[in-house]
């Protein structure tokens, strides 16, 4: 058993490591048929009729073709599985995590391309946070493809390498790539690559649903506190309850009475005391500093 379990996951540790690299170098990583396809369709049936329950976006960001719906972890439970993935989770983490103290669930995002949508302008997710130098990843994307992914359905179109330059809206479009990949591949891209929607010139839509991680720190831009409130977090498993928020990132930001937020979903009183949470370093610091003061 140890013989055929270690060789496993030798090759998956490598597998993740040269997509961690190809994300950082070149801005983006397809992993084919990174969930099967019996379990991509199980999610497609759950998000189905709240596609068709959704009115179409308005502006022109969003399109005018395009159904967009938030909320998935209760409206499609089976997307609780996409957003802990195990592989995609670690490579997440290994780019984000030298900049913050934990990571956060940004959103979770259905979209629905219909026929004559046209393709979006080219643009970068982190102009959210209107800082525009960031020496590090701030945000990471994940797209899921629910139906195959072609350029004529509306594929998302990636410009390679395009985070290490300034942003551009006037990019060539032939010098972008389509994200062409079977449903149940994912798409990771950094939130600094510029990147669209394609047109869809087909007569059928192009499902897919989008997984977003950021840094703890950041103001997410799924408010997530009120999409899944204590009563409904609760329900949630631990890995998910601090994903999505419900934690406290060191030090002292994001919590609740001065304490761990999760504690709330545990039932603690409201009246207790404050409760440091400090990383490592700042506590030696300050153990050394009143050290010294005494």
């Amino acid at each position: 058993m140890l013989s055929t379990s270690r060789p496993l996951a030798t090759e998956a540790s490598r597998l993740a490591r040269h997509a961690t690299e190809d994300l950082l170098r070149q801005g983006y990583v397809i992993i084919p048929d990174a969930v099967s396809r019996a379990e991509i369709d199980l999610v497609a049936a759950e998000m189905a009729p709240h596609f068709e329950a959704t009115p179409k976006c308005e502006g022109d960001f969003y399109g005018w073709e395009t159904t967009r719906l938030g909320g998935l972890l209760t409206k499609a439970p089976r997307t609780r599985n996409l957003v802990l993935h195990p592989e995609v989770l670690g490579i997440v983490e290994t780019v984000l995590s030298p900049s913050c103290d934990c990571i956060q669930l940004n959103l979770t995002q259905g979209v629905r391309i219909h026929p004559g949508e046209r393709a979006q302008a080219p643009h970068r997710d982190e102009e959210m946070w209107p800082l525009k130098e960031k020496a590090k990843p701030w945000l990471v994307n994940v797209i899921w493809a629910l139906s195959d992914f072609s350029f004529e359905n509306g594929a998302t179109l990636l410009w390679p390498g395009s985070h290490h330059d300034a942003l551009d809206r006037s990019l060539d479009p032939s010098c972008a790539i389509a994200a062409r990949m079977k449903r149940g591949s994912a798409l990771m891209f950094l939130g600094a690559l510029t990147h669209a929607g394609g047109a869809n010139t087909t007569k059928a839509p192009r499902d897919g649903i989008i997984v977003s991680y950021c840094l703890g720190w950041l103001r997410q831009y799924e408010n997530q506190y009120l999409t899944y409130p204590p009563e409904v977090a609760r329900t949630f498993s631990p890995d998910l309850q601090r994903l999505i928020g419900y934690c406290m990132h060191r030090p002292n930001l994001g919590g609740w009475q001065g304490r761990d937020p999760v504690t709330l979903l545990e039932g603690a009183d409201p009246i207790g005391p404050h409760v440091d949470a400090l990383p490592p370093m700042i506590a030696a610091e300050l153990k050394a500093h009143y050290g010294q003061a005494r």
